[in-house]
């Protein structure tokens, strides 16, 4: 999967640096979970709150419509104790999101002569993710995926999950030219998965001793960390309430404008009070 990812981005990058409008950027923030181990509480989600960042390509169409094809690194966590739940399990995984998203410029963005230096924009699109759950253990992180701890690997329970997945990501930010060249910019974007085991979380215990003899006492101790005896079929999460993962961050990018490398445009520095596409 990460083959066509990489395909993926190979083939894109050339239609975007050779569009007659184009801006390349970087994005540094944060990035925050929801799922299994953060339930609905706003301070809970804050206080696992990690660095972001990233880099993109933007093809601006016309002054209202544009194309993004991004790629970014942040890391999400959380643990039953904040929490103060007795399941006493935590996890933290890396996340490597590509994306590519159309956007929509509210008030219409033109950075050329400043003809339209502000607006608020929206966006959606679809993308994948890598992610990795770990675990920490004796002081040490343990990647939980291999082990199986909801019995995956075991005929019964069906085959290990991916660890790159398809995510919808959707969201809003805020655009400003300081020139010609040179665009700021605010985001908030959300990210729709279609799995419940970033956290390594969904369903079902598994009875211990049957875990333990197909995939490991190692299983068996980071499946069941309650240090109670909880007998398989017992709820471990909720595999109804998919994971989520949100981005937010600030912008800095680069306008290719008559620089040369997308052609001269010839467009009068006229301001017009009507739209441009």
């Amino acid at each position: 999967m990460l083959k066509k990812i990489c395909f993926l981005l190979a083939a894109l990058l050339p239609l975007i640096l050779n569009a007659q409008y184009t801006e390349i950027g970087l994005i540094a923030g944060t990035s925050n979970y929801q799922g299994d181990l953060s339930p609905s509480n706003l301070k809970t989600s804050l206080g696992r709150t990690h660095a972001s960042f990233g880099a993109f390509g933007r093809y601006n169409m016309n002054n209202y419509l544009s194309v993004k094809l991004g790629i970014t690194y942040g890391t999400i966590s959380a643990d039953d104790a904040d929490n103060d739940r007795s399941r006493n399990l935590n996890f933290r995984s890396d996340l490597i999101d590509v994306s590519l998203t159309g956007e929509f410029n509210i008030l219409g963005f033109q950075p050329y002569a400043l003809e339209r230096v502000f607006s608020p924009y929206v966006f959606v699109g679809v993308g994948f993710v890598h992610f990795n759950p770990r675990t920490k253990y004796n002081d040490e992180w343990v990647e939980l995926q291999p082990l199986g701890t909801e019995g995956q690997g075991i005929p019964e329970y069906g085959e290990k999950y991916s660890l790159v997945q398809v995510v919808i990501p959707f969201g809003g930010g805020l655009k400003y030219a300081i020139n010609d060249k040179w665009t700021l910019g605010a985001e908030l974007g959300l990210r729709k998965t279609f799995t419940d085991y970033l956290d390594d979380v969904s369903t079902r215990y598994v009875d211990g001793d049957i875990l333990a003899a197909a995939n490991g006492e190692l299983a068996a101790a980071l499946a069941n960390r309650s240090g109670e005896d909880i007998p398989g079929g017992a709820q471990r999460g909720n595999p109804d309430n998919l994971d989520w993962y949100v981005f937010t961050g600030f912008s800095i990018s680069y306008n290719f404008i008559d620089n040369g490398l997308v052609g001269s445009r010839s467009r009068s520095r006229k301001k017009s009070g009507c739209p441009t596409f």
